[in-house]
This record gives structure tokens, C-alpha cells and sequence, in this order.
């Protein structure tokens, strides 16, 4: 007679978890997300500009669905457009990534690539996102070069380990990026230095916000820093938030703005549009894109 409530309470548990596990991987995992924070990084009395800020679209072909939603998000009006890498998810990726991006690529906008930008993903235990130490594979090549040439070709500023002024909302903005610093593609110190003067704001990119990329460029005086990488955790436990961060980010900063210690510096970290094709799920961290409004201090 013991038995049987231990054997209905086993079978609750399973079916919460299945229950749980249907909803992560159908349902949240399409809940796409539009978030609008506004950022006093302005000097007073400067007019409001929208940043519209895309990151770890982790395309698939057929994933027409979030093509057409990211297309839809010319409808925000953005002055510019960042996207802080990790765009494809298969070699067969950049006709899809393309059809998302088109109504944007328009705009002035801005790119850095992530890992999976450059090789695939291949089937991992999701358990060992939890280790700190842990050997990184990367699987089949992808198009990286066709992706960047439809970027560039469409106007967009490559800031793989590059700097640059660009016009963007009546202003001048000053950009620094790196190239992924997870695969140590990063190469802060070739464009290191002071910010200029001269342009009326300063924003730093990179696709994982490791702290040997953004301490640099917070002390060289880009005060506003955009990542993504993270996927705002993925799987996060409600009312206590992301478990990882897959990098030295702490967990408390997974996603959403951030003051970055020990400087003036606003850190955007998005939660991104995607996932691992091989862990299809999301819980308690919707897929998002974000209008970013900066105002005056």
C-alpha cells in the first residue's frame, strides 16, 4: 500500500516534466519576443534614436515562421540595426537568413559573427553548458565569406576586429567590434584606443560578452556595449532566472541592460532569436529581438 503514493507521485513528476518539456520545445520557443528598453547614453537635450539590436538567429531553411517575424521588424523604424552573430544553423542557412534580414539591410546597420557563424553546430549533452571547463567542438563549415559579402554588399559595417564612424539617425556614431572571442577569434588591441571626440556616440559589439572584450572597451569610453551569446540562459528557472551564461558573464547579467562595473557603460545583452538545432527548447526565456531608445542622460 506504501507504494502507491510514491507511485503517483512519480507519475505526476513525469507527466510535469513532459508537460514542461512539450511546452519548451513548442510552444516558448516560437513566442518571439519584440522588448523595448530605453538607455540614458545621450548627451541633454539630444533627440531619442532606436538601436535595433539582433542576435543568434541560429537559422534553419525552413524556420519561415521567425524569417517573417524578424522581416516584420522594419515596422519599429529603427535608425540602426546590430547583429551580434551566430546567424546560421546550417550550411544551407543564408537564403533564410537573408529573407529575415532584407527590409532591414536597407538601414545603417552593423555585424559581428559568432562561432556558429563560422562552423556548425554538432549534438552535445545540454548538461555540459554547466561546466566550467569543458572542450569546445564545432562541427561542418558553414558559408561564413557568402554571409559577409551580403552583409558588406548590402552596406552593412563588418566590425569582425574593426572600427569605424558611420551616420546612423542624423548622427555620428562611433562602432568597435570584435570578432567571436568564444573560438578566440577576438582581436581587441588592433583597434583599441580612445574614444573620439568627435562622434556623438560611442557603442562597442561583440557576440559573447567575455569580460577581456568589454573591460577594454568600457575603459576606452564606449558607453553602450552590445552581445548576445548567451541566449539569456535558455532553460532558466522562474523567479531565479539563467543557470549559465557560456562564458565569465555572471548569470545575473544573462540578458537585458546592464550597468558593466567599474564604468559609466551600458551592457545590452540579448536573449537572441534562436536555439542549438539539437536543444529545441526554451523555458522561461522567450526567443527576443530589442528596440533599444536612447535618450539623454
Amino acid at each position: 500500500m506504501r507504494k502507491r503514493p510514491f507511485i503517483s507521485l512519480a507519475a505526476g513528476v513525469t507527466a510535469a516534466g513532459g508537460a514542461a518539456l512539450a511546452y519548451a520545445s513548442l510552444i516558448e520557443r516560437n513566442l518571439f519576443t519584440l522588448r523595448r528598453i530605453d538607455v540614458p547614453a545621450l548627451e541633454p537635450d539630444a533627440e531619442p534614436m532606436r538601436i535595433l539590436h539582433i542576435s543568434d538567429l541560429h537559422m534553419m531553411p525552413d524556420q519561415r515562421r521567425k524569417q517573417a517575424w524578424v522581416a516584420a521588424l522594419i515596422g519599429t523604424d529603427p535608425d540602426l540595426v546590430v547583429v551580434t552573430g551566430d546567424n546560421m544553423a546550417s550550411p544551407e542557412a543564408i537564403p533564410g537568413v537573408l529573407r529575415a534580414l532584407d527590409p532591414l539591410l536597407h538601414l545603417p546597420g552593423a555585424f559581428v559573427f559568432g562561432s556558429n557563424d563560422y562552423r556548425g553546430p554538432l549534438w552535445k549533452n545540454p548538461l555540459q553548458y554547466l561546466l566550467p571547463e569543458r572542450e569546445y567542438v564545432q562541427g561542418v563549415e558553414l558559408p561564413a565569406e557568402d554571409l559577409r559579402a551580403a552583409f558588406t554588399d548590402a552596406g552593412w559595417t563588418d566590425l569582425n576586429n574593426a572600427r569605424t564612424v558611420i551616420k546612423a539617425g542624423g548622427r555620428s556614431v562611433e562602432l568597435v567590434g570584435v570578432d567571436d572571442p568564444h573560438v578566440d577569434r577576438d582581436d581587441y588591441p588592433s583597434v583599441s584606443g580612445p574614444a573620439s571626440a568627435g562622434a556623438d556616440l560611442h557603442i562597442g559589439v561583440t557576440h559573447t560578452p567575455a569580460s577581456r572584450v568589454l573591460d577594454p572597451m568600457a575603459a576606452d569610453g564606449f558607453n553602450l556595449l552590445l552581445a548576445g551569446h548567451t541566449h539569456g540562459g535558455q532553460v532558466c528557472v522562474p523567479g531565479y532566472g539563467a543557470l549559465t551564461t557560456n562564458c565569465d558573464l555572471p548569470t545575473a547579467m544573462a540578458k537585458g541592460l546592464h550597468r558593466w562595473p567599474g564604468s559609466d557603460a551600458w551592457l545590452h545583452v540579448s536573449a537572441g532569436l534562436g536555439t542549438h538545432p539539437t536543444a529545441p527548447i526554451r523555458f522561461a526565456c522567450r526567443p527576443e529581438a530589442t528596440i533599444l531608445t536612447l535618450i539623454p542622460r
